[in-house]
């Protein structure tokens, strides 16, 4: 286990979680396996959180990278998440970057412009992309309801339906939107409407 500790990478003082443990040594386990083909990818990966969420009948491990690793993590996204899937038998698996957010009091702190990607929307925007990556949204849109609350709508890309099992794991996305963020979305793919385009194929609709 020590070696797997430097996976984990906390602040000065504090001590890693029973869960963030195991998940550093399922990494560090993909690092040292002679016939892993992402174990140098993983080498340069480690860890700064992770979280147990419960998703109706099933649970879900939320793991944060720090945002220096998080180019990495892209590299192998989809092939980690099934290697880490494995090992977490029967959870599924969601990869998030670490970001920093400044609140409107950031002149307080002695920085003269706050940058866009540290806004709360750019936050959550970004949150949205890692949840549901490597698949990509394929458009957003935000309903009103009738009590006033807002329900934010993420069509996913169609091509990324039948790949890496994501529609069984769309609910999972909500709850882990809903965690991170406390807003409520839903997750889904467009349908086919029939109607054919001027190429040939049947156009989407959601």
């Amino acid at each position: 286990m020590i070696n797997a500790r430097k996976k984990i990478l906390k602040e000065k003082g504090v001590a890693p979680t029973d869960l963030e443990e195991e998940v550093a040594k399922a990494l560090f386990d993909i690092e040292v396996t002679p016939s892993s083909d992402i174990k140098a990818d993983v080498r340069d990966i480690c860890i700064s959180g992770a979280q147990e969420l419960e998703v109706k009948n099933r649970s879900a491990v939320i793991i944060h990278f720090p945002y220096r690793v998080w180019k990495n993590v892209g590299k192998i996204h989809g092939r980690l998440v099934r290697e880490l899937e494995k090992k977490f038998s029967k959870k599924h698996v969601v990869f998030v970057a670490q970001r920093t957010m400044l609140d409107k009091n950031f002149k307080a702190k002695g920085i003269k412009v706050r940058p866009r990607t540290r806004t709360l929307t750019a936050v959550h925007e970004a949150i949205l992309e890692d949840i549901v990556a490597p698949s990509e949204i394929f458009g957003k849109r935000t309903r009103i309801c009738v009590d006033g609350s807002k329900l934010l709508k993420v069509v996913l890309d169609p091509k990324d339906k039948d790949k890496e099992n994501v529609e069984a794991k769309l609910g999972t996305f909500a709850a882990v939107y809903k965690k991170l963020t406390n807003k409520e979305a839903q997750f889904m793919f467009p349908k086919l409407d029939g109607a054919i385009t001027s190429g040939g194929a049947s156009s989407l609709s959601w």
